[in-house]
């Protein structure tokens, strides 16, 4: 089985900063993508930043291009998301996934294990 574990939550200003980590369990960490997720009260699970296996690519959802980073050390088995100039708009539950392939996935339904989340509240 594999296990993710988010940590790095917690309430932060707008403007602020704040680095959400995920820790993963399994020796197969480095031969899959992962991806971020969020999900607001009332609103659907949206993507937000993935990685590909290896870490060369990733891809970002429009609404965090240019404040959020995603990396991932593959020695360590963690993922990583850098939120600079975090919004109201973003304050969701984030979770880490992993997807069943290596390259970089921004459908949903392409991640086959998903965290417990990590509550992040911006605010004003």
């Amino acid at each position: 089985q594999v296990q993710l574990v988010e940590s790095g939550g917690g309430l932060v200003q707008a403007g602020g900063s704040l680095r959400l980590s995920c820790a993963a369990s399994g020796r197969t960490f480095s031969n899959y993508a992962m991806g971020w997720f969020r999900q607001a009260p009332g609103k659907e699970r949206e993507f937000v930043a993935t990685i590909s296996a290896s870490g060369a690519s990733t891809y970002y959802a429009d609404s965090v291009k240019g404040r959020f980073t995603i990396s991932r050390d593959n020695a360590k088995n963690t993922v990583n998301l850098q939120m600079n100039s975090p919004k109201p708009e973003d304050t969701a539950v984030y979770y880490c996934a992993r997807s069943s392939a290596s390259y970089w996935s921004n459908i949903l339904g392409q991640y086959d294990y998903w965290g417990q989340g990590t509550q992040v509240t911006v605010s004003s």
